[in-house]
């Protein structure tokens, strides 16, 4: 017998918004670690608020804030304005977020404004810690065997908005100038910038075409590859080196043994003289990647042919996946926000979603 299409709807209904969520649901898990972080970020958010004046218009709690920011990560949701249309009708965002069916869901641009506070407050970046500081306490890290790497990220800034610091215009070989004027003549960043991104380097790497981009680094933990410290750079052929010193002298004064063997795994880009002896002189073995094609390495052999070592350059591989995981999962490929605070805030959103993402897996594993 077929069936009638009607819709009909009950006046009142007695279910609530976790009714709705598969209790398989990956979410969940990571809503309850997201949760258990942003318990512990208090006081950072009392102290984002104090100077506010008394009786204005009340601003998004900044624990939902966090929260949406991460489904926009964790869903690839490519605007705040599109967040929030999701946010009307998805349940399961509301869910996650602590949103009431009848709550209203905020006007983008208000979202938008709220954002900026956490950057300002670097509240971004003390959830990467909290989120962290949870895998401590489940032993997924060993805080003493590391990888570091890069990755190119394109900026929100084309061509035609890298223009002379002088105020002049570009001429083409012809003499011409104007739109497209820059064809054929000579520009740096010593005597160029972007109007729109002035934070934003012309960089090229390899066989790569020079784009407008900034530099993303992490340093990952080997025992299962989380990313324990992440930051954003100007692109520059030494930023690479200069970052990872700068990570693992962090996790070396982080250790809790101070005669920790520290140890960590780089590729080939790493095998320079003044790298390998920074890393001697912070205790810390380099595990890295001997570079011989037409030269002599700057890796002892004495590292290179240890056990260590050889372990070393497998688990370093792992880094790559959370590359991998937040330029196409995430919105890093090419960011959608301008200025190097901006960006770096949104690298590490990108590594902290990353990890609670590999902490959710880990959980299930290793219960």
């Amino acid at each position: 017998m077929r069936g009638v299409d009607t819709f009909t709807e009950n006046l009142f209904s007695v279910r609530k918004l976790d009714d709705f969520v598969p209790t398989s649901h990956p979410l969940r898990s990571i809503r309850v670690m997201a949760n258990e972080a942003l318990a512990k970020m208090d006081r950072i958010f009392a102290g984002m608020y104090e100077a506010d004046i008394k009786g204005g218009r009340p601003s998004i709690a900044p624990e939902k804030l966090l929260r949406a920011m991460l489904l926009q990560v964790l869903y690839s949701i490519r605007s705040e304005r599109q967040l929030m249309e999701q946010t009307q009708y998805n349940l399961l965002f509301r869910w996650f977020i602590g949103l009431s069916m009848d709550d209203s869901v905020w006007v983008p641009t208000v979202f938008t404004k709220n954002r900026e506070r956490l950057i300002r407050h670097d509240a971004v970046v003390e959830f990467f810690n909290e989120v962290l500081s949870i895998a401590q306490k489940k032993n997924w890290l060993s805080g003493e065997h590391f990888s570091v790497d890069g990755t190119l990220i394109h900026a929100w800034a084309g061509h035609k908005s890298f223009v002379r610091k002088d105020g002049e215009e570009d001429r083409d070989n012809d003499g011409g100038s104007g739109e497209g004027g820059f064809k054929g003549s000579k520009r740096s960043n010593e005597t160029h910038e972007s109007k729109t991104d002035p934070d934003a380097r012309l960089y090229r790497k390899g066989k790569t075409a020079s784009e407008l981009r900034y530099m993303g680094h992490t340093l990952t933990d080997n025992r299962h590859g989380l990313v324990v410290n992440a930051r954003v750079s100007r692109a520059d052929g030494h930023a690479e080196r200069e970052a990872a010193k700068v990570m693992i002298n962090d996790a070396r004064q982080a250790a809790n043994d101070a005669a920790a063997q520290i140890t960590l795994g780089a590729d080939k880009g790493y095998d320079a003289q003044e790298f390998i002896e920074a890393c001697q002189q912070m205790k810390v073995t380099p595990h890295v990647a001997q570079n011989t094609s037409g030269r002599r390495s700057a890796v002892p052999d004495a590292i290179a042919r240890s056990v260590g070592y050889a372990i070393s350059q497998q688990k370093r591989k792992l880094i790559e996946q959370g590359f991998g995981w937040a330029k196409t999962v995430g919105r890093m490929r090419q960011v959608m926000v301008r200025g190097l605070k901006k960006v770096d805030q949104m690298f590490v959103l990108n590594m902290a979603a990353y990890n609670l993402v590999r902490m959710r897996s880990l959980g299930q594993a290793r219960p």
